[in-house]
């Protein structure tokens, strides 16, 4: 069955879901990052001055145990790759450094300072000061770290943590994403259920929900169903009884048009008979109409021979009917396809058509293509297309009459759909019907 052109794409909940779950989640990643970055800086940096803290009182209680020492530690001795210390004595001399240490003596108050180095290396160092009495009396026990070394430490501990954070945060972010899918899976499934849903049909029922949300939406499309079944039923009702009113008084009128045309002098039956003419095509139309309202579009599959079927059309007088020699029958409603079919060719007829030729083809699906092209006079390309493009949005109203409207709902009731294809000369109708159902 062919479709309405795809409009433009419309974003989806669970896409618009899984954005704003992305844009919230970067943002949180990157707002964890550089909190977990400041943070850890700083606790760094306390780690670091408190780890020098300690160094220097182990180092003081060496020294104050009087052990001897060089002036200068060997570097196979120094144990220590991130850390110097110095021992200067109480008039600034520098008694004691380990290999990292500067050989000139910091001078440089208690407690925590920064000291920059104005020699050949300029290293800035983070150092801390604390007497220890010696021997030698009140000497200062200065241990440092260089800068280089300080930020390489935060860099790598913020940098782990900023990227664990981040890892975190894209974790989350998967997961929510899988959540918000699976939750939104119910809604397609009920979307796939109404799409198929034919509130006609009395045995067919929506599935239950089990989330409120989606069985209210669930309630309101049966109400809604059920609404638009008892329209249509009421719809049904009235065409059909309006079709039986109309049956007997246009049968009268055809029996006295027939007793006038017998009776009537030779200059009037002209008319007689256009008027008789026009009178059978009124009841040819309530008689499809009837069948269609009947049947309701619940198909009775039969297989039909379709040069019988169309043998017993009630054709107008003066048109020529061109069958296929060989065809192998089709599935279809027969009543369905004599109504679509009886428009059509009265369609062909009132505009000027003398001959009709039918075509009957096999189409790769299982269906069957009914091509009826006759000798009338046509219509402008630009018709054609006005009415190709109504035929497949199905918007009858106001664009074409009933035979084009009732052979297009007998073929999509069919599986099919209905189609105008260019002609040099005269009109064409293709009405392709689908396979039977097994």
């Amino acid at each position: 069955m062919s479709t309405a052109a795809p409009g433009p794409r419309r974003p989806t909940i669970a896409g618009r879901l899984a954005r704003q779950l992305l844009l919230i989640s970067a943002f949180w990643a990157v707002l964890a990052g550089v909190s977990v970055w400041l943070v850890v800086q700083e606790e760094v940096d306390e780690l670091l001055d408190e780890t020098l803290q300690a160094s220097s009182q182990v180092l003081g209680q060496l020294l104050r145990q009087g052990s001897a020492m060089p002036a200068e530690i060997a570097d196979s001795d120094d144990l220590s790759t991130h850390f110097a210390w110095q021992l200067v004595s109480p008039r600034g001399e520098l008694l004691h450094r380990s290999p990292l240490a500067p050989v000139k003596a910091w001078k440089l108050p208690p407690g925590f300072s920064d000291w920059v180095d104005d020699g050949s290396d300029g290293d800035d160092w983070r150092v801390h000061v604390r007497s220890i009495p010696t021997p030698a009396g009140q000497c200062w026990l200065m241990v440092a770290q260089t800068s280089a070394e300080r930020k390489e430490v935060r860099s790598r501990v913020g940098l782990a943590s900023a990227l664990s954070a981040l890892l975190v945060g894209g974790l989350c972010m998967l997961w929510m994403t899988s959540r918000a899918r699976a939750e939104l899976a119910p809604l397609a499934e009920l979307a796939g259920a109404v799409a198929h849903y034919d509130p006609l049909d009395t045995r067919q029922l929506l599935p239950e929900q089990h989330r409120r949300e989606l069985a209210e939406i669930r309630g309101a499309v049966l109400d809604l169903g059920q609404r638009l079944a008892q329209r249509v039923a009421n719809e049904r009702a009235f065409s059909a009884h309006a079709a039986h009113a109309l049956r007997t008084p246009l049968a009268g009128m055809d029996a006295q048009l027939a007793m006038a045309l017998r009776e009537a002098p030779p200059e009037a039956r002209g008319r007689l008979q256009r008027t008789r003419e026009a009178a059978d095509r009124l009841r040819r139309v309530v008689t499809a109409l009837l069948t269609l309202f009947r049947t309701g579009m619940s198909l009775h599959w039969q297989r039909i021979d379709l040069i019988e079927l169309v043998s017993l059309l009630p054709l107008p007088d003066g048109l020529a009917l061109d069958l296929p020699e060989d065809q192998d029958g089709i599935d279809a409603d027969p009543d369905l396809l004599a109504a679509a079919l009886l428009n059509l060719i009265d369609n062909a007829f009132r505009h000027g058509a003398s001959r009709i030729t039918l075509a009957l083809t096999a189409q790769p699906d299982g269906g069957r293509l009914i091509e009826l092209r006759d000798n009338g006079d046509g219509v402008a390309d630009w018709q054609r297309v006005d009415l190709n493009d109504a035929l497949e949005r199905q918007q009858y109203e106001g664009r074409m009459g009933l035979g084009l409207m009732m052979a297009d709902l007998v073929a999509r009731a069919h599986g099919g759909d209905l189609r105008l294809p260019p002609m040099a000369a005269g009109f064409c109708v293709a009405m392709r019907l689908g396979p039977a159902p097994d």
